[in-house]
């Protein structure tokens, strides 16, 4: 089968979602199938079992393809640490830490490493799907679009547009970006896909009519709006995000540090109609919240930085209830953090911590990336390491009283440890089964796609 590219007319269209919902609507037709991008920019990583690191996004889409994740799907991975620098993982290693002027002067070394992972997906596998990124008429960067442009000219992909209706201004979107695109890419294009209507679908038959005949490009699918909250890929999706709330039994004050990262931890808390999660963007008091989480950081030095400037390192410090630290958060609560080699900032630094947990952490090369079964908290669960922070005395995990943190990603996934550890703030708490609540959350996701796609038209 031809690789597909699904572009969209901006950041935050739906791509990532509508390729989700593909990779499992043509896996449940027997078809084996990867999900791509060459070029993820995100905080929200996760460990492949090579013991390699790829955006969540992918992570996601082959879950719902049902195959296991692998860093071919993301060769090249840009993960912003502040002031214009990002750090470049290529092929799941780190690469380098740099600027994006230089990043985008050596883009032609990249594009090899692009072309070699897309080769073997399309020869190990009997689709392609790939996702491209922001939008693909970006005129002043073309040369240097490695998800868009340089997929579309070098494989000649089938190729979808999504539309994203909610923002307003769709026709317009969806005409400029099909007038701006190379001859030779646009005709490649076999459709467009609306995605986030709201209202009466009828309402919508002669704006399907307009793009037809007007602008000589079919319609796909008109997807009505639907929250999928799992596996958010950027800050953007997390203010989008739709909370449950039910019997509330526990308040959550999860801090949202400007580097905030890894907010799949997020995930099943919010899902969970038992818990109230509140994201805390600046001071406020936490007095009425049961929980404090720290989650994950990009840079963590320059977030406790931020959380001293901004009066909550303070408000933390009097905080009396119970505290939980994840990766960058859980090195936050330590005494003090040494950076000698300025690894996650443009420069060696040292900060004072909270002194929550009695250990040193320092930071050095090589990055743990890590994926397996852990024994923490008295509990077996399944998780994944990401960090170059190291703890002296506790490395994977501590809890005395109501301090507790670990280094493990997605130890809240685990249904025991989940109900276990929110029992002791509140024995009213239930739990529920986040595992079946995914599955149940792609799968009516992607039988909302299904039922609105032209398939046969797609096929």
């Amino acid at each position: 089968m031809k690789p597909i590219l699904v572009v969209g007319t901006s950041s935050d269209a739906g791509k990532t979602s509508v390729v989700m919902a593909l990779c499992r609507i043509f896996a449940d037709l027997g078809v084996r199938v990867a999900p791509f991008k060459a070029q993820n920019v995100s905080n929200n990583s996760s460990v492949t079992i090579e013991g390699r690191e790829i955006s969540r996004a992918q992570c996601f889409q082959a879950e719902a393809a049902r195959v296991e994740p692998s860093y071919l799907f993301n060769p090249v991975l840009l993960k912003s640490h502040g002031n214009g620098g990002v750090q470049v993982v290529v092929n799941g290693l780190v690469h380098k830490n740099q600027g994006i002027a230089d990043y985008y002067a050596e883009i032609d070394t990249l594009k090899i490493h692009v072309k070699t992972a897309f080769t073997q997906l399309v020869d190990d596998y009997e689709l392609v799907i790939a996702e491209g990124a922001g939008s693909p008429v970006e005129l002043n960067l073309l040369h240097k679009d490695l998800s868009n442009t340089f997929i579309a000219e070098t494989f000649n992909p089938r190729i979808i547009l999504v539309a994203d209706i909610e923002r307003g201004g769709v026709f317009a979107s969806i005409y400029g970006t099909l007038a701006l695109l190379a001859p030779e890419i646009r005709a490649n294009v076999i459709g467009v896909i609306i995605n986030k209507f709201r209202g009466d679908r009828r309402f919508f038959d002669e704006g399907e009519k307009i793009i037809r005949e007007q602008f000589g490009v079919p319609v796909l699918g008109v997807l009505p709006f639907l929250p999928l909250n799992i596996d958010m890929e950027d800050s953007q999706s997390l203010q989008n995000y739709t909370q449950r709330r039910g019997a509330v039994k526990v308040r959550i004050a999860v801090i949202a540090t400007p580097r905030l990262s890894n907010y799949n931890d997020l995930d099943v808390l919010m899902a969970d109609d038992e818990l109230d999660v509140t994201l805390i963007h600046g001071f406020q008091t936490l007095a009425d919240f049961d929980l404090i989480l720290l989650g994950g950081s990009k840079s963590v030095i320059s977030d406790l930085r931020w959380l001293k400037e901004h009066g909550l390192f303070a408000e933390i410090q009097k905080f009396e209830k119970t505290i939980f630290g994840i990766c960058g958060g859980y090195q936050m609560l330590c005494e003090t953090l040494n950076d000698a080699e300025g690894l996650e900032a443009e420069v060696p630094s040292s900060e004072t911590g909270f002194g929550f947990i009695p250990d040193t952490v320092t930071y050095q090369q090589p990055k743990i990336l890590k994926r397996g079964a852990y024994r923490i908290f008295n509990f077996d669960a399944q998780g994944y390491e990401i960090h170059c922070g190291r703890l002296a005395r506790y490395p994977l995990y501590y809890q005395v009283g109501r301090i507790a943190g670990t280094h493990v990603h997605g130890v809240f996934d685990d249904n025991c440890f989940r109900t276990a550890y929110f029992k002791t703030l509140n024995p009213a708490y239930q739990g529920f089964d986040y595992v079946e609540y995914r599955e149940t959350a792609i799968n009516a996701f992607t039988n909302m796609v299904r039922d609105n796609l032209d398939l046969n038209a797609l096929l």
